[in-house]
């Protein structure tokens, strides 16, 4: 009996928003570590995102996690409100208990619904409403300006809405602000309560480097994907969304990597995407007009000793008179490690101040040259600052002295 209510439930979520006669689509590639816009397509067209709200459920749960406000095997107990959300669903019960990482496997292998709901009262204090409010502050904060949730599974509601640039955008921060966590998103089968659960994400299976991150699905939206690949030193973050069949999404995303592939870093010719980054006090937003500015400014920087740059009022021994530098990354391509530099640049705030971004050639074997991303031109303080400001968020960095 209650497998056919709950299946009686599924359809009338399903279509309790009206599908349009046509569905609304949208596209976007960027590059993940930079944030090139490889191809776009109706990027800030309003669609329902379905269950790729589970995406920002999870960065709350991973805020909290990294902060220490709970552990992965924290108890997260479910609600009658919880074990009524439509399937997908792990077949939670109220009363019962789940951990918060089978929570989260549960959101991202099986798209479970009830998974997600008693995580979402978890993280809002036993509210639903308190989590979607503090769902949506996350998302403007992390400059997702055209998304709102109203819920944390992503089933049907009039007023959720995001588009293909805020979901980039949220891909990036959870690779950026939650790196260690990430790894969860290429589950592609997990054991609950002794029973294997397979995934939904069907491009894990066939598609080269593909590693995560989330479908979904309601009819008012079509089918949406947010993917990401990786080959050699190279990750590409595609949004897919308002496709007709989950076939036909996964063959677009498909097309539009391998497109993105084939393109060399740099090549768009277009502005860089926001870098997501938590609010900092010392850190400024990064925009996309702050990272063009930066971009012209290494380029007619004259190249200038910081001790030129500052009073000399030392007084005994000092690193005054030494320019420091930062390395970011090392890689095959010119243009990559020049973007690398630029958008490190901007990130590193007021100890980048006195930094200018290039692209250095280290070695060269062969036909196959190496360039560092680095910030030049820092004092010692600064470059150590820089350097704090990257593993603060798990990204790479080596403060160098130049002499």
């Amino acid at each position: 009996m209650r497998q056919w209510l709950m299946g009686a439930m599924a359809a009338a979520f399903l279509v309790a928003l009206p599908a349009d006669a046509k569905l609304k689509s949208a596209t976007m590639v960027v590059d993940a570590e930079t944030g090139e816009v490889l191809q776009a397509s109706n990027v800030d067209t309003q669609i329902y995102p379905a269950s790729l709200t589970k995406m920002m459920t999870l960065y709350l749960l991973f805020d909290d996690l990294d902060s220490g406000k709970i552990h992965m095997s924290d108890r997260i107990p479910v609600s009658d409100n919880a074990e009524e959300q439509a399937p997908s669903s792990l077949g939670l019960g109220s009363g019962q208990t789940l951990s918060v990482e089978e929570a989260m496997y549960g959101m991202i292998v099986k798209s479970a619904n009830d998974a997600a709901m008693a995580a979402g009262e978890f993280l809002g204090g036993g509210s639903e409403t308190a989590c979607a409010e503090r769902m949506t502050r996350k998302a403007h904060e992390l400059g997702m300006t055209h998304t709102v949730f109203r819920n944390p599974n992503g089933l049907p509601n009039l007023e959720q809405h995001t588009t293909a640039r805020d979901m980039a955008t949220l891909a990036r921060a959870l690779m950026h602000n939650h790196a260690k966590e990430y790894h969860y998103f290429s589950t592609r089968e997990f054991t609950f309560r002794g029973q294997v659960i397979h995934g939904h994400n069907h491009l894990l299976e066939w598609y080269k480097g593909a590693d995560g991150l989330k479908t979904g699905f309601i009819n008012a939206s079509g089918f949406n994907i947010v993917t990401s690949a990786k080959r050699d030193d190279r990750r590409l973050i595609a949004v897919v969304l308002g496709w007709p069949t989950g076939q036909s999404r996964d063959h677009q995303v498909a097309k539009l990597l391998n497109a993105g592939f084939a393109r060399n870093p740099g090549s768009a010719g277009v502005e860089l995407a926001e870098l997501p980054q938590q609010e900092e006090a010392d850190e400024p937003a990064v925009t996309t007009r702050a990272v063009m500015k930066a971009m012209s400014k290494s380029k007619a920087k004259p190249k200038t000793q910081v001790a030129a740059l500052r009073a000399d009022n030392s007084v005994g021994d000092t690193d005054d008179d030494e320019e420091w530098a930062v390395q970011v990354g090392s890689y095959g391509q010119q243009a990559k490690a020049l973007q690398i530099a630029q958008a490190a640049l901007i990130k590193f705030g007021k100890y980048g101040e006195d930094g200018e971004a290039k692209a250095v050639l280290t070695s060269k074997k062969g036909s196959k040259p190496t360039y560092a991303s680095r910030v030049v031109g820092l004092s010692k303080e600064d470059a150590q600052g820089a350097c704090r400001i990257s593993k603060k968020h798990h990204q790479p960095c080596r403060a160098l002295n130049l002499g």
